[in-house]
């Protein structure tokens, strides 16, 4: 790619589109910065957020807090941190009353108060696009971020990327700090609106030395319709489940139900759902709230209440799971100085351990880390004193093709082949996990010196097919590290939990991977002296 690019200058750049990109922005401009944001598609249509609802951990301020905080902290295997939670439920609580004020048609309950703990994605996206819009910030539509820039001492100091629209044109952003916000990776699953969720971030954060943490639990899996995507799997809580036979599974009931039928896929059985356990009152409310889940089943002339349909396991891979960058602080700084992360980008195990936050959790994450990041990066910008753009090369991007390697597509289904199978990430052993290692080293050194060329337009590709590799390959070394079973990380050849592994595992390196404790220990409420 040649040709000069053209160079704009800010004080926060965010990159990503999602309501953490969203609300960073919002936030930057609240204290004061020149915010633009980029986004690989249409703001505030993109991702997995648009798509459907999303629930939210909202808790009104009151003892029901620490009570929701110790019982999580319980269930998400003593990997949390308090002082986390507490921060996420109480700016949640304070943002989702904003996006009140700022117009948001909340339903009323039968008391006629708002029921603020929902909210349905395309509604709330479009409003949130309408606000970053109106707070002045400068939208770069359907322009990928492919690398991050820095100064001569290391601290992030922009991006390069690409006009899709415009031919794959060139572009700089000089920015006096960045906020990640591209997402997690569900390795192109085709898991509803995740296929712009492919790792870029974390790959760009790793080129210039980011840590990642919790990525042995981004290994989430959902039900579907085996003829679907949609994964919004709550309505599951009320579904009985069958083999292929018609004889019951002896499945727990609520969502731990969900478990026992994704072991039986996990070791290619089929198995069958019916949602008998609803309530017929409730039934119409959960076709208001979940559409999507329901139009399929319509349209192949099933009632999902008195007829059992087959389903499948899809990957969510870190959309729905855990890991992500690691955080240094409470403004989500990563260990890269200029750079932070938020949402999917970061890792949750700070308020989820090593489970997955559904959707509620995750909602709320991507409000609270979102905000952190937005006020984090405009002060750390105010505090730089060199603003300027550097002057850059004829061809700002760095992506490597060449004839005879690899294409895109064979790199991706390499990389998926060690991934979307439910026995190499659902359950997993070090006999297969070390398979997987060798097997990924090998694609990582046949792309070293480049893929196969592609349109101008098309260069983004090469980039999510690089990161969906370098992900791959830090779940792997992350699962190996873990030597135990805990939360979504199963492991069939140790099956038992192991109070050794009490801490967060730390996974880097792009040429050679490694892996650490992380040296900050959990901070439990439940072990706080008063």
């Amino acid at each position: 790619m040649t040709g000069r690019p053209d160079t704009l200058t800010t004080d926060v750049l965010v990159i990503g589109g999602g309501p953490a990109a969203t609300w960073a922005a919002i936030s930057a401009t609240e204290a004061g910065a020149r915010v633009i944001l980029v986004d690989k598609g249409y703001c505030g249509t993109s991702g997995a957020t648009a798509a459907g609802g999303n629930n939210l951990w909202l808790i009104p301020p009151g003892p029901r807090r620490e009570e929701s905080v110790r019982d999580r902290e319980k269930a998400a295997g003593r990997i949390t941190d308090a002082d986390w939670m507490f921060r996420v439920l109480a700016t949640a609580w304070d943002r989702v009353d904003q996006l009140a004020a700022w117009g948001y048609p909340f339903p009323a309950g039968s008391d006629g108060r708002p029921m603020r703990s929902s909210l349905q994605g395309p509604e709330y996206m479009r409003r949130m696009r309408r606000k970053v819009h109106r707070s002045g910030v400068r939208i770069l539509d359907h322009h990928p971020a492919l690398e991050l820039t820095v100064d001569d001492d290391g601290v992030v100091d922009g991006a390069t990327g690409i006009a899709r629209q415009e031919g794959g044109r060139p572009w700089r952003v000089t920015a006096g700090a960045v906020v990640l916000a591209t997402g997690g990776t569900a390795f192109l699953s085709g898991t509803f609106g995740t296929n712009v969720d492919t790792g870029d971030g974390l790959l760009m954060a790793a080129e210039h030395g980011a840590a990642l943490s919790g990525m042995e639990f981004s290994t989430a899996y959902a039900l579907a319709p085996e003829w679907g995507t949609h994964t919004k799997g709550r309505m599951l809580q009320w579904g009985s489940f069958f083999d292929e036979h018609g004889q019951p599974l002896p499945t727990q009931l609520g969502l731990g139900g969900r478990q026992d039928a994704q072991a039986q896929l996990a070791h290619g059985r089929r198995v069958f759902a019916r949602i008998d356990r609803a309530p017929a009152h409730i039934h119409q409310t959960m076709r208001d709230a979940q559409p999507n889940y329901f139009l399929p089943l319509d349209k192949a002339g099933i009632d999902p209440f008195t007829t059992a349909y087959p389903v499948r396991m899809v990957h969510e891979g870190s959309v729905r799971g855990t890991g992500g960058l690691r955080l240094t602080g409470p403004d989500c700084a990563t260990t890269v100085p200029g750079l932070y992360a938020a949402g999917d980008a970061a890792t949750r195990e700070l308020i989820t351990g090593s489970r997955s936050g559904g959707g509620s959790h995750n909602g709320s994450w991507a409000i609270a880390s979102g905000t952190f990041a937005g006020r984090g990066a405009a002060e750390f910008s105010r505090r730089r004193t060199t603003r300027a753009a550097r002057a850059g090369a004829e061809s700002p991007l760095n992506v490597r093709t060449r004839n005879g390697a690899p294409t895109v597509d064979e790199v991706v289904r390499a990389a998926q082949q060690h991934v979307l199978p439910p026995l190499r990430s659902y359950l997993k052993t070090a006999e297969r996990l070390a398979e997987s290692a060798a097997a990924l080293e090998t694609v990582w050194r046949d792309i070293a010196d480049g893929l196969a060329p592609v349109a101008p337009r098309d260069t983004y590709k090469v980039r999510q097919a690089v990161a969906l590799v370098a992900a791959a390959r830090w779940v792997t070394a992350a699962s190996l590290a873990r030597a135990e079973t805990r939360g979504l990380h199963r492991r069939e050849d140790i099956p038992d939990t192991d109070a050794r592994f009490d801490h967060r595992i730390l996974v880097g390196g792009l040429d050679e991977v490694w892996t650490a404790p992380d040296p900050v220990a959990p901070r439990l409420v439940s072990e706080a002296v008063a």
